[in-house]
């Protein structure tokens, strides 16, 4: 088994997917709109789902927001440079909500960015 993808429900498709491709780099692999159900499926990721885990936004036509709830958490991304890599989600326009720094209680350097709907997504530096 594997896992194959984690979906979100996202208020603004066209928004999210300027985030999840321009500002952090991954690619639109497929999307689909289901107008008699009124919602459509865009998968991101960073390789082709036969070997990469995408991340499934699903955008119902006529919710506009969502509530996130306590239980979920976060999206992690391994990087090379997080500080590089939060400066040029900066630079795009993206939103950096913890600057990269040591984590609380232990020294994993990590920082955290926001998408347009709110989900958290950690940045973690890569050992080399």
């Amino acid at each position: 088994m594997r896992i194959l993808h984690t979906m979100l429900r996202v208020g603004d498709l066209e928004k999210s997917l300027d985030f999840y491709t321009r500002v952090i780099g991954m690619t639109l692999l497929r999307r689909h709109d289901y107008p008699e159900g009124r919602f459509t499926l865009a998968f991101v990721g960073y390789g082709p789902e036969d070997t990469h885990p995408a991340l499934e936004l699903t955008h119902n036509w006529d919710t506009a927001k969502y509530e996130l709830g306590t239980a979920y958490g976060h999206i992690a991304l391994g990087v090379s440079d997080i500080h590089a890599t939060a400066n040029a989600i900066r630079q795009a326009g993206g939103k950096v909500v913890r600057e990269p720094g040591p984590m609380k209680h232990g020294t994993t350097v990590i920082a955290f960015v926001e998408d347009p709907d709110g989900y958290k997504v950690e940045l973690i530096q890569q050992k080399t």
